[in-house]
């Protein structure tokens, strides 16, 4: 799976007090990034707690559900776009489906 791009979630974790995201979030880069993902289920079944969404969206509870990363997952499942990463505060404060 390629991911675009990893200097978003880097530099999330050097925003003063995101530091403790910085392990999961690497973590998740290479899980996802050594992943071969054909469908929806296929995330499901390496991330059980991932919400699929409409349009394509993926939700990912990141740092023990602490933060929420949402990605755009491309028709054939090769391509993951991060659309957005931050608290559960600043997640609920945007449209998950259209971000």
């Amino acid at each position: 799976m390629r991911i675009i791009a990893r200097k978003t979630l880097k530099d999330f974790w050097e925003l003063p007090n995101r530091g403790d995201a910085e392990q999961p979030l690497k973590s998740w880069y290479a899980e996802v990034n050594a992943a071969e993902w054909g469908t929806p289920a296929h995330i499901k079944q390496q991330f059980r707690s991932a919400s699929i969404l409409k349009n394509n969206r993926v939700v990912f509870n990141i740092a023990g559900n602490k933060y929420r990363l949402i990605v755009w997952v491309s028709k054939d499942y090769t391509v993951c776009l991060i659309r957005f990463i931050g608290t559960h505060k600043e997640y609920d404060k945007i449209d998950a489906e259209t971000i």
